[in-house]
């Protein structure tokens, strides 16, 4: 009997370490963005973003959001973490959530971050959201259709195991490479000067039509129910990696305006 006690109680501690691990851009892409993001803060910007979240990191920050997520107080904020929209559409001409979205979200962040009357609890709150969401706003799969739930009911294989085409994105593709956050951030690739500037061009929605046209690729890079292996990964990675260091870039310039 204590045996069979035993038995289910490491189960369940299975279990339950599976499911949350299939929750975690999950946590090391965003951790990648947060850390890539430091290399291009100015010195002011990190002091003062180091103030207000007490010494912590943007990397350390950077889960926040979701790590939210299982609170119902914070349900309101749930709807900020994406954007659906047809594959033909750009944001301008889509229907819009009433709830709010990413653009929606990150505006009012930043608006928050800026108002001297805000109090710091408040301000670090919502910078904590906008680290997170501007990362989301790079994975393609966060600004994809409303009828499969951004790919998270596009079901295929993940080297025989069972997931869909969002999580390949979020974490399987990025973990499976076995690379922790900081060498993936260390290992991005140089660019000079004049391509950071051209990365950082635009606002926010022009960042959300130009990662929208990744996710009609992304569709299309897979079939349902397909085994994606080896072979997806060295087709795509170098892309995630990609988006990955545009997002880290991106974050920078918005915090950089901020502070």
């Amino acid at each position: 009997m204590r045996t069979k006690i035993i038995y289910v109680m490491v189960a369940l501690i299975a279990f339950s370490f599976n499911a949350n691990a299939s929750k975690k851009w999950g946590q090391t892409g965003h951790r990648v963005v947060g850390k890539i993001a430091d290399e291009y803060l100015t010195n002011k910007a990190k002091r003062e973003i180091k103030k207000l979240l007490n010494q912590k990191s943007l990397a350390f920050v950077s889960t926040y959001a979701d790590e939210i997520k299982s609170d119902k107080r914070y349900n309101e904020f749930y709807t900020w973490h994406y954007i659906n929209m047809d594959l033909d559409e750009n944001y301008e001409d889509s229907e819009k959530n009433s709830k709010g979205d990413l653009v929606t979200g990150i505006e009012y962040c930043k608006k928050i971050i800026q108002d001297e009357t805000a109090s710091d609890d408040d301000r670090a709150f919502y910078l904590k959201l906008l680290v997170h969401l501007i990362g989301d706003m790079h994975q393609p799969m966060h600004i994809g259709l409303k009828e499969d739930k951004g790919g998270n009911d596009f079901k295929v294989k993940w080297h025989y195991k069972d997931t869909n085409l969002h999580r390949v994105w979020d974490s399987d593709m990025i973990d499976g490479y076995q690379m922790s956050y900081i060498e993936l951030a260390a290992n991005a690739d140089y660019l000079s000067k004049n391509q950071v500037k051209a990365i950082q061009e635009g606002t926010v929605v022009d960042w959300v039509n130009e990662v929208h046209k990744l996710s009609i690729e992304v569709y299309a890079s897979a079939e349902s129910g397909e085994n994606l292996r080896y072979r997806y990964s060295y087709n795509y990675f170098a892309v995630a990696r990609k988006q990955l260091q545009i997002g880290g870039i991106r974050l920078a310039k918005v915090l950089n305006e901020l502070f």
